[in-house]
C-alpha cells in the first residue's frame, strides 16, 4: 500500500493543556480510519494537522508530494452573497458538470430538494452543512478528511454518504479520514480506528463493534484503573452481540472470544422490571392519539394518526426533515393542539423534553455546576443504588474539575450532559429525546444509553442516529405521507418504503398526462395493503397467520439447534480439521436458513398487521 501522508513525534499545546505528546501514525492507500474520542480530547486538531489546517508545536506531518487533501470541518466557510450551484460547483457550465455521474450523484444525495439558484445566505445551518459537504464530495481528492459529517443529515443522507464514501475509491485507493458520534456510520466506513485520549492516538482493526471489542479488552487487562470504563464498554459489547447479525459479523476476530466476554453479562434492559415499574409510576393510561391530524393552513402535516402510547415503551420516530416528527411530539407533549380527531392524556403522566436547543440553561448560565446540582434532589437511584448528582454527572462523562465551571463556560457536550440530568432528577415518567446524540462523543452516548437503560419510564426518541435508536428503543414508526406508520423491519425497512416512495414519485411523473397518480400513493398504497390486511379475505388471512405462527416455531427451532451444535463444536477435537470442517459447516447452513426465514417473518407480519 502507498505511503499518503504521516505524522512523527507529533506535539501540540494549547494555554491550558497539552492535546498531543510524541504522537507518530500514518494513512495509506486504501485505508478508511474512523477517529472517536472524548469532546475536547483533540480529534478535530487531528484532522487539522493532517490536513495542514493547523501546524503542530513539535515534530512535523509529512505528505506524498501529489497527495491532494480535502477536508469538511465544523465552522461554516461558505463564502457569503453566492449561490448554491457557484457553492458547489463553481463557474463550470452546466453541460460540463451534468455530464459528471459523480457530480449528479453528490447533488441527488445532499441538495436535490435546495433551489440550485437561491443565495447560500437564506440557507438554514443544516443546508448550509449539506451544500459545504456536498461542494467538498464533488472534488477529485486523494485524502479526504471530515469532521462530524452526518449532523443535519437524516437517516437517508447517511445511508447515501456511507454508501459514496465507501464506493468512492477502488479498494486499495484513497484514504478516508472521519470525525463522528455516529456508530453505525462508523461500522459501515472504517476499517479502522484512532482512538484519541490522553495525549495519544491508539489504533484499532476495524469499525466501531471491533473497536468496542479491544477496547474491552484493554480495559478488562487494567481493571483498576480503568473499572467504571471496562463496565460500560462490556455493557455496550453485550448489546452488539445480540443485536443485529450484520453488525457482529464485522469483527475479524473469534466470535467464541465475545461470547466468554460476555456470558455473564445481562441484557441490557430487564423489559419485564422496567414495564412493572412504568405501569405503576403511570397506570394504565399515558398519552393516546385518537384520529389526530394537524394542519397549517393550506398544508395537511399529520392526519388520521392512531396511537395509544404505553407505559414502559420504548420508540423511536422516523421521517424524512419536514416530515412532521416535531409535529408529533408537540401533540404528545401538549404544545401543539390537533386540527382534527383529539389527543388524551393520562392524570399521571409527567412529560420532560431534551429538546436540540439549551433554552433551559440559559437563566442559569452564570451558576456554577456545583450550584446548580445542589438545588436538585439529594439522590438518585439506578440499578438498585442510590446515587447523589454529583455521581450522576461523573457516570455520564463529567470531570469532578469541571463542577466548578459556570454553566455558560461549558462545552456542547458538556451541556447536554448536564441538560440530560436535570431532565432525569425532575423525574418524568414520560421522556421525549429530540437529537439527543448532537454535540456529544461516543462515550457519553454509551453513558446516556446505559443510564436510560435503567430508566423506568416511557421514552420516545426523534434521532437520525440509527445506532442510538436500535439501541435504546424497542420498536420504530416512520411518518410517511402524514401517517404514523409501524416498522416491524426497524431502519432497514423504513429506508426501503422511502427508496419505493422515491421510484414511485419518479413514475408519477413520467405519468401525469393520464391523470391517475395521486401524491404520496407510495406510502398510503403500502400502509393498506401491506399492513392491515385489508384486500385479504378471512381464509387468506387465517392462512397467512398461521405461516407465520409457523415461521416463528421454525425460527426458534433452528436457534436452538444451532446454539447446542455451537456448545458441541467447542468441545470437538481441534485436530480433526475435516470433522470441524463438516460441523461448522452446518451450522453456517442453518444460520443462512435463520436469515431467510427472519426475512419472510418481516414479510408476513407486514401483511397479516
Amino acid at each position: 500500500m502507498g505511503f499518503l501522508l504521516g505524522a512523527e513525534a507529533l506535539h501540540l499545546e494549547y494555554p491550558t493543556r497539552v492535546v498531543f505528546d510524541s504522537v507518530t501514525l500514518g494513512v495509506n492507500e486504501g485505508d478508511r480510519i474512523g477517529v472517536v474520542g472524548r469532546n475536547g480530547d483533540g480529534k478535530s486538531s487531528l484532522l487539522r494537522l493532517l490536513a495542514g489546517r493547523l501546524e503542530p508545536d513539535g515534530g512535523w506531518v509529512r505528505r506524498r508530494g501529489d497527495v491532494r487533501i480535502g477536508m469538511l470541518t465544523q465552522e461554516d466557510a461558505l463564502a457569503s452573497g453566492v449561490t448554491v450551484r457557484a457553492a458547489i460547483v463553481g463557474d463550470q457550465p452546466d453541460h460540463t458538470w451534468a455530464s459528471d455521474p459523480k457530480i449528479r450523484d453528490v447533488l441527488a444525495g445532499l441538495v436535490a430538494d435546495l433551489d440550485f439558484e437561491a443565495a447560500v445566505d437564506t440557507l438554514s445551518g443544516g443546508q448550509r452543512r449539506r451544500v459545504a459537504l456536498a461542494a467538498l464530495l464533488v472534488g477529485d481528492w486523494d485524502v479526504v478528511a471530515l469532521d462530524e459529517p452526518t449532523n443535519h443529515l437524516d437517516v437517508e443522507g447517511i445511508t447515501w454518504l456511507a454508501a459514496h464514501l465507501n464506493g468512492r475509491w477502488a479498494r486499495n485507493a484513497g484514504g478516508l479520514l472521519v470525525v463522528t458520534h455516529d456508530r453505525w456510520f462508523l461500522d459501515e466506513v472504517a476499517t479502522a480506528t484512532w482512538e484519541v485520549h490522553d495525549r495519544i492516538v491508539e489504533p484499532f482493526e476495524g469499525g466501531y463493534a471491533a473497536y468496542v471489542l479491544q477496547r474491552v479488552e484493554r480495559d478488562r487487562q487494567a481493571a483498576a484503573v480503568e473499572a467504571k470504563r471496562q463496565n460500560l464498554m462490556r455493557k455496550e459489547l453485550a448489546w452488539l452481540r445480540r443485536g443485529a447479525p450484520a453488525r457482529t459479523s464485522k469483527p475479524k476476530f473469534r466470535i467464541d472470544a465475545a461470547n466468554q466476554l460476555i456470558e455473564d453479562v445481562p441484557p441490557p434492559r430487564d423489559r419485564l422490571e422496567l414495564s412493572r415499574l412504568a405501569t405503576a409510576r403511570l397506570g394504565k393510561d399515558v398519552v393516546d392519539l385518537i384520529d389526530a391530524g394537524v394542519r397549517f393552513g393550506d398544508n395537511e402535516v399529520l392526519r388520521g394518526i392512531e396511537w395509544r402510547i404505553a407505559p414502559g415503551e420504548r420508540t423511536s420516530i422516523m421521517g424524512a426533515n419536514g416530515a412532521g416528527k416535531s409535529t408529533l411530539l408537540g401533540l404528545v407533549a401538549g404544545t401543539v393542539r390537533p386540527t382534527s380527531g383529539r389527543v388524551k392524556r393520562g392524570k399521571t403522566v409527567k412529560l420532560a423534553v431534551l429538546d436540540q436547543q439549551f433554552d433551559a440553561l440559559t437563566e442559569i448560565a452564570g451558576d456554577r455546576v456545583r450550584e446548580v446540582l445542589a438545588r436538585t434532589r439529594t439522590s438518585y437511584q439506578i440499578d438498585g443504588r442510590e446515587l447523589t448528582p454529583a455521581q450522576l454527572l461523573e457516570r455520564l462523562g463529567f470531570a469532578r474539575e469541571h463542577l466548578s465551571a459556570r454553566v455558560g463556560e461549558l462545552s456542547g457536550g458538556q451541556k447536554r450532559r448536564l441538560q440530560l440530568l436535570l431532565v432525569l432528577l425532575s423525574e418524568p415518567n414520560v421522556l421525549i429525546l429530540d437529537e439527543p446524540s448532537n454535540d456529544v462523543d461516543t462515550d457519553m452516548l454509551a453513558a446516556m444509553e446505559d443510564l436510560l437503560d435503567s430508566w423506568p419510564g416511557t421514552l420516545l426518541v426523534v434521532s437520525h442516529d440509527r445506532y442510538l435508536v436500535e439501541r435504546v428503543t424497542d420498536q420504530q414508526y416512520a411518518i410517511i405521507d402524514g401517517h404514523l406508520r409501524h416498522l416491524p423491519g426497524g431502519v432497514d425497512e423504513y429506508l426501503r418504503l422511502r427508496a419505493g416512495q422515491a421510484a414511485s414519485g419518479s413514475a408519477a411523473s413520467g405519468s401525469v398526462a393520464s391523470g391517475s397518480v395521486a401524491s404520496g400513493s407510495v406510502g398510503e398504497g403500502v400502509s393498506t395493503s401491506s399492513t392491515n390486511g385489508a384486500d385479504l379475505s378471512g381464509a387468506e388471512l387465517r392462512a397467512l397467520q398461521k405461516e407465520l405462527a409457523s415461521v416463528e416455531r421454525r425460527i426458534a427451532k433452528l436457534t436452538d439447534e444451532i446454539h447446542a451444535a455451537q456448545t458441541k463444536l467447542a468441545e470437538h477435537d481441534h485436530t480433526d480439521y475435516v470433522g470441524l470442517s463438516t460441523k461448522m459447516a452446518a451450522i453456517g447452513a442453518q444460520q443462512e436458513q435463520v436469515a431467510e426465514l427472519e426475512e419472510r417473518w418481516l414479510e408476513l407480519s407486514e401483511l397479516v398487521e
